[in-house]
C-alpha cells in the first residue's frame, strides 16, 4: 500500500507541475518585435486616448501604455525605437486623392506656383528649349483666379492661346487646370486633335471660344472645360501609347514610386484613390502582390457601366484579403469644379449669369451604376460640388435604396440599408441649407478636403455671392453638428499632399492673406484629427484595422515635430513629419531624425 501511495503521490506532483507550467505558458505575454518609447502618443482610441509607449508584433499593434507596462512584452530579440519625445498619431489616411495622377504630376511641369500667365509662358518656353520637335510639353496646376493680374485679351478670365502658340510652334502643349476639370492647349495640339472653332461641345463639356476680330469667325481660345478636355487629351494619350512597352512600363513605375514617396514623406500610410480604371487597378494589383507597394491603397473603380458590369466581382479585394490593396468602391462624377464654372448649381453663377454649370454624367447613367453597386455590394462614391449636384445625388441614393428594398418605402427600411452601405459624396463643397441634415439622416458620408476651402475662397464669393457662400460653402461645422462624419484629404494632385497645411485649413479656414472664410464653420483640432484617421477608416469599412492605435490594428504610425492638438495654431503649417511607419516597418525618416533600433 505504501508503494501504491508513493506512486500516486508522484503522479499528483507531476500532474500539478504540468498544470502550473501549462498555466504559466498560457499567461505568458507574446513578445514584441519592436517597442516605441519616449513618445507622446495620441491613439484616437476613446478607451485609451494617450500613451507614452507602444509594442509592435508583426504588422500589428500588440499593446499600448507606459514603458513600464510594455516591459511585459519585451523578449531577447525585441528592438527599441525612440520617438525622441515627439508626438505620434495613427498613420494619416488621405481620404480622397488620385494616386497615379499624383505620381504623373511629379513627372511634368509644376504650374501651381505661377503668379501670372507670364510665369506659365516662361516655364513652357524653357521646356520647349530642351524638347525635341514634336515632343509634347505637359504641365499641371495653373489657376486663373490665383494670378495677380488678369491675362491680356482674356475671355471669361482665361487667356487665349496666341502667346503660348508663338513660343511653342514645333511642340504640342497641354496644361491641366489645378482642379483637373479644365485644360489649356496650344495651336499645335489643337491641330493634332482636329479641333477648330466649329468643333461641337461634347455633352458635359465646353470649348471656350472668341470671335476673330478680323473675320468674326469663332475660334478656340485653347481652354477646354470638363469633358471637352478629352478632345485633346485623347490625342496626347495616343502619342504616349506609341512608346515602347519598356518605356511605358518604366514611366508607370516611376510615377508609382514618386507618388508613394510623396505620401510617406507626408505621413500618409493609406491613400484612398478616387478613381482608377479596371486596367489601372489590374496593374496596381500586380505591384501589390509583388510587395512593391510601400503604402496601403483603397481604390474606387472608375470605368464605364459596361466594364463595371463585367469586372466588379473579379476586381473586388477586401482588407482581409490584402493588406496593401483594397478595391470595394465605385467612383462617378455628376458635375465639374467651381473654378472653371463647372459645378452644377441650383441657380446661375453670380459672375456668369448665363450658366448654372455642367452636368457631366447623366442621372440615368449614375442610377445604373448604383444598381451595379447594390448588386455587387460596393460602396458608391459620387463627385458632387455644386448644390444642384449634391441634391441630385442625395435624391438618387434615396431612389436606389427604395427601389432595391423589399419593404415599402413608408417603413424606412431603405434608409437603414443606405446607412449600412456607407455611400459617399466626394467633395460636397456647396450645399443648399435644406440638404445639409440629409447627410446624417441618410448615413451618406461627406468626403471633403479642408484645403479646398482657403484655396478656393479667393473666387467663391465671385461665383456664388455672399449669401450662398455663407449658407452652404464648406459647411463642416453644421454637417458635424448634425451627426455627419467628415473624411478629410487633399485631392492630390489638385492640392499639395500636405496634412499639416490641410489640418491648418480645417481648423482656421484662413486664406493666404490671413482672412478667415466663415470661420464659424471650422473643425475643432480633435475633429480634424479624426477626419484624417478614424473617420476616414470608417468611411472605407476599415475601422477594424486602421484609424486608431489600438491593439490588433495595423502598426501604422506618423511621428510629428509638433503636437497638432496643442501647439500654437500658427505653428501648425510648419509642423514636419519626422517618421512614417507602415505595418511595423520604418518607411520614412526625415533628415536628422532616426528611430534608434537596439535590442533590449
Amino acid at each position: 500500500m505504501s508503494t501504491f501511495r508513493f506512486a500516486v503521490s508522484i503522479l499528483v506532483v507531476v500532474y500539478v507541475s504540468m498544470a502550473v507550467a501549462s498555466q504559466a505558458t498560457a499567461c505568458e505575454e507574446p513578445r514584441a518585435d519592436f517597442l516605441l518609447v519616449d513618445a507622446q502618443i495620441h491613439t484616437v482610441d476613446a478607451q485609451k486616448p494617450y500613451a507614452t509607449a507602444l509594442a509592435i508584433r508583426g504588422d500589428r499593434v500588440l499593446a499600448i501604455g507606459t514603458p513600464e507596462e510594455m516591459r511585459a512584452f519585451v523578449g531577447p530579440d525585441t528592438k527599441t525605437w525612440s520617438a525622441g519625445g515627439n508626438w505620434v498619431t495613427p498613420g494619416f489616411i488621405e481620404g480622397h486623392g488620385h494616386f497615379v495622377g499624383l505620381g504623373q504630376s511629379l513627372q511634368m511641369l509644376d504650374l501651381s506656383t505661377a503668379k501670372s500667365w507670364d510665369d506659365i509662358i516662361a516655364q513652357v518656353q524653357a521646356a520647349t528649349a530642351q524638347a525635341k520637335p514634336g515632343e509634347w510639353i505637359v504641365g499641371r496646376g495653373w489657376h486663373q483666379e490665383k494670378w495677380q493680374s488678369p491675362p491680356h485679351d482674356q475671355v471669361d478670365g482665361y487667356p487665349r492661346h496666341d502667346r503660348l502658340s508663338e513660343i511653342s510652334p514645333q511642340n504640342p502643349v497641354l496644361l491641366t487646370h489645378a482642379s483637373g476639370h479644365a485644360t489649356f492647349a496650344n495651336d499645335y495640339a489643337m491641330k493634332l486633335a482636329g479641333v477648330t472653332g466649329a468643333t461641337p461641345d461634347p455633352p458635359g463639356g465646353e470649348l471656350l471660344r472668341f470671335a476673330d476680330p478680323g473675320t468674326g469667325v469663332l475660334q478656340p481660345t485653347g481652354v477646354f472645360r470638363e469633358t471637352a478636355s478629352a478632345l485633346v487629351q485623347r490625342t496626347y494619350d495616343r502619342a504616349q501609347q506609341r512608346a515602347s512597352a519598356e518605356a511605358k512600363q518604366e514611366r508607370w513605375l516611376d510615377a508609382i514610386q514618386r507618388a508613394s514617396a510623396a505620401c510617406l514623406e507626408n505621413g500618409i500610410t493609406t491613400f484612398q484613390d478616387a478613381g482608377s480604371s479596371i486596367e489601372t487597378i489590374d496593374q496596381l494589383r500586380l505591384i501589390a502582390e509583388e510587395r512593391k507597394l510601400p503604402i496601403r491603397l483603397w481604390v474606387m473603380v472608375l470605368d464605364t457601366n459596361d466594364q463595371l458590369d463585367r469586372h466588379l466581382s473579379r476586381v473586388r479585394v477586401e482588407s482581409s484579403q490584402s493588406p496593401f490593396m483594397v478595391v470595394r468602391a465605385i467612383k462617378r462624377s455628376i458635375d465639374g469644379a467651381l473654378g472653371p464654372h463647372g459645378a452644377w448649381l441650383l441657380n446661375p453663377y453670380e459672375d456668369l449669369s448665363t450658366s448654372v454649370g455642367l452636368n457631366t454624367s447623366t442621372i440615368a447613367s449614375i442610377e445604373e451604376t448604383a444598381r451595379l453597386a447594390i448588386r455587387e455590394n460596393y460602396q458608391l462614391c459620387v463627385h458632387a460640388i455644386g448644390d444642384r449636384a449634391n441634391r441630385e445625388v442625395l435624391d438618387l441614393y434615396e431612389r436606389a435604396m427604395v427601389d432595391s428594398s423589399s419593404d415599402s418605402a413608408e417603413n424606412g427600411d431603405w434608409k437603414r440599408q443606405l446607412r449600412a452601405r456607407r455611400w459617399r459624396i466626394e467633395h460636397a463643397q456647396h450645399l443648399s441649407p435644406a440638404d445639409i441634415p440629409r447627410f446624417a439622416d441618410l448615413g451618406v458620408i461627406p468626403s471633403m478636403q479642408g484645403i479646398h476651402c482657403p484655396s478656393d475662397a479667393v473666387y467663391v464669393l465671385q461665383r456664388l455671392g455672399y449669401r450662398r457662400a455663407a449658407e452652404g460653402a464648406y459647411m463642416w461645422r453644421t454637417l458635424i453638428d448634425s451627426g455627419a462624419r467628415i473624411i478629410n484629404g487633399t485631392d492630390a494632385p489638385v492640392e499639395r499632399i500636405s496634412p499639416a497645411a490641410n489640418f491648418y485649413a480645417s481648423v482656421t479656414r484662413r486664406m493666404p492673406g490671413g482672412t478667415e472664410f466663415f470661420a464659424e464653420q471650422a473643425m475643432t483640432r480633435q475633429e480634424a484629427l479624426l477626419s484624417y484617421t478614424l473617420w476616414a477608416a470608417e468611411g472605407a469599412f476599415e475601422e477594424d484595422v486602421k484609424g486608431s492605435l489600438t491593439p490588433g490594428k495595423y502598426a501604422d504610425l506618423t511621428i510629428w515635430s509638433a503636437d497638432l492638438l496643442n501647439c500654437p495654431v500658427d505653428a501648425i503649417p510648419s509642423a514636419k513629419v519626422l517618421g512614417t511607419v507602415v505595418g511595423g516597418r520604418i518607411a520614412f525618416e526625415a533628415s536628422g531624425f532616426k528611430l534608434t533600433s537596439e535590442t533590449k
